[in-house]
């Protein structure tokens, strides 16, 4: 989009339109978080929105029944007069006391509100944890989507998987299948009771051949370059920031190391965030590679395995030997 000069003004000229443009310099937010953090009205709210993405500083997605905003002005895709808004706007909060004073107390409240929901979610986890691999199984067949993914991975890494990271174990069920063609299986979980189960299901394997280690995708507690092959099987949909947790599993990582991302294409299936926690309305194809390509993988062409009511995609990737950036640079 060309930008222009007058509008750009116009549209920085207001307190709240500057604080919502920092809140997005570090991640996209739904429409309905901006108006808790700025405690306005969701149509006040909708109304500055919009003056910022006429002026070509924001840009809306749509997700279901949520409206999710994010900046148009990122070190990668801004316009050069984008990249200097955004450059004044980090000055401004540097410099500006009282003005980063305010963008620092609309970041602890956001905090507050996410791990509000982060909660909300655990706790959904700790109460289906025994029932998990029953409720998957509601919204699409599991025999085939595993063979898949077996298939998948076993055509790119012939010689075996290595070292593999199940990312959101869950049950354990991904990491007992995968198991025979690694050399070790590392499964992570946030849910202690989650990884009960995976322990009780795990057993048969050798203690020395298995780890189990409770920790959050989004910040994974392992030193870089220690994988071979990360697995995130029905996991992505919970993040808020799906862009973070693939930059971890490309930070752990070895260069020419494979991904498998196993999840719901894009759907309009409200209830699966109202009733079970999903943070994100599956994910298109489009979507998905340019997650990979912020995270510096280089994406395969997705195997689809269409449902009674959803399609279940497989996206698989090969992490670059000189891995970008992109993420935490647009956070910074």
């Amino acid at each position: 989009m060309m930008m222009r000069i007058d509008p750009t003004l116009r549209a920085l000229a207001d307190m709240t339109r500057l604080r919502i443009m920092r809140l997005l310099a570090h991640m996209e937010l739904a429409v309905g978080e901006l108006a808790q953090v700025l405690g306005q009205s969701q149509p006040r709210v909708s109304r500055h929105i919009k003056i910022l993405c006429d002026a070509g500083l924001a840009e809306r997605r749509k997700e279901g029944a949520w409206v999710f905003l994010r900046s148009a002005i990122g070190p990668e895709r801004a316009p050069p007069l984008g990249a200097a808004v955004a450059r004044l706007l980090a000055v401004a909060e540097a410099d500006d006391a009282q003005f980063a004073a305010r963008c620092a107390e609309d970041r602890r409240h956001l905090a507050a509100i996410r791990a509000g929901r982060e909660a909300a979610a655990a706790d959904y986890f700790a109460r289906h944890a025994a029932e998990w691999d029953s409720l998957r199984s509601l919204h699409s067949a599991d025999g085939p989507v595993e063979a898949a993914l077996v298939g998948a991975l076993a055509e790119q890494r012939t010689a075996g998987l290595g070292r593999l990271l199940d990312v959101g174990t869950g049950t354990g069920r991904i990491a007992e299948l995968l198991a025979p063609r690694a050399t070790h299986v590392t499964g992570l979980d946030m849910s202690p009771e989650m990884l009960r189960i995976a322990r009780a299901r795990l057993q048969h394997l050798p203690a020395d051949s298995v780890d189990l280690v409770q920790g959050d995708f989004g910040a994974l507690p392992f030193a870089d370059g220690g994988f071979d092959t990360v697995t995130l099987h029905q996991v992505l949909h919970y993040a808020q920031e799906p862009g973070r947790v693939l930059a971890e599993a490309a930070r752990v990582l070895t260069p020419g190391g494979r991904i498998a991302v196993v999840d719901f294409a894009a759907h309009d299936h409200e209830a699966l965030r109202t009733e079970h926690a999903h943070a994100r309305l599956g994910f298109s194809d489009e979507a998905m590679l340019a997650l990979f390509a912020d995270a510096g993988f280089a994406g395969d062409a997705p195997v689809a395995l269409p449902g009674e009511r959803l399609t279940v995609k497989i996206w698989t990737a090969t992490r670059s030997t000189a891995r970008t950036d992109n993420f935490d640079r647009e956070k910074a």
